[in-house]
């Protein structure tokens, strides 16, 4: 299992196949909530946008742009830290497929501070927000293709932005394995949830995409390991635009 877990997978997730979806989609991304909250998937996106924000000077206001966002539940996360730091905080959760928009609707209706919008990372217009995050998004693409998803990123950002994604490690594919089994029947569940971490990255392979990407827009690059084994990969750009409120 570890000598195969040396390299990325390079299987296509179920969730990746935009040619289905339907009910069993919408189940898959309601167990999926279960699983992030198990996994503790919100910490270390929460960790690098309080990082960027302080860097940035505590800026009273700020606008996040969660790409592949799914449900987008981690970001209630964020909105319990901006209640209790004074952040007027405006999110907009991205995502290509109408179940998770659908599902996204659903966690946040009633919420003013969050809208759902239906869209591609690669129709992202220029510095349409401060901080653009990503969740769980980035080991969906191959190596060759990551480089292009950052630029992208970047692009679309005026202060940085933060990509938490799963440690390549035994351990948690098999608690991933187990729990999936554990909580759900659902085929994506099953299939997708050890694949996410056989899909995961190690650091020096995060280094290796930081090189690649190359960006002279970029001030400063920050791979940080956090808790259950996951890591936050943190970019502050080199100019701040004013879309950032100090």
């Amino acid at each position: 299992m570890r000598d195969w877990l040396k390299h990325r997978a390079e299987e296509r997730e179920l969730m990746d196949d935009f040619s289905k979806g339907g009910e069993e989609l919408k189940e898959a991304l309601r167990h999926l909530r279960r699983l992030n909250r198990i996994f503790g998937a919100a910490g270390p996106t929460l960790y690098g946008v309080r990082r960027l924000w302080a860097e940035a000077g505590k800026p009273r206001r700020l606008a996040i742009l969660d790409i592949g966002s799914g449900s987008g539940e981690i970001n209630r996360h964020l909105l319990r830290w901006a209640d209790a730091s004074g952040v007027e905080l405006d999110i907009v959760l991205t995502d290509i497929t109408e179940e998770a928009c659908g599902e996204a609707a659903l966690v946040f209706r009633g919420e003013p501070r969050v809208r759902v919008e239906r869209g591609d990372l690669f129709g992202l217009p220029e510095a349409c927000a401060d901080v653009v995050t990503a969740t769980q998004f980035a080991h969906h693409f191959s190596t060759g293709e990551l480089p292009r998803v950052v630029r992208t990123m970047l692009g679309a950002s005026r202060i940085g932005i933060v990509i938490n994604d799963i440690h390549r490690h035994w351990i948690p594919w098999t608690a991933a394995w187990l729990v999936t089994r554990l909580v759900s029947r659902n085929r994506y569940i099953r299939h997708d949830g050890p694949l996410s971490v056989a899909k995961g990255f190690r650091a020096n392979e995060w280094r290796s995409l930081l090189e690649a990407v190359g960006s002279a827009d970029v001030q400063d690059w920050s791979v940080v390991w956090r808790p259950m084994f996951r890591h936050v990969v943190i970019a502050k750009k080199e100019r701040l635009h004013d879309g950032a409120d100090a």
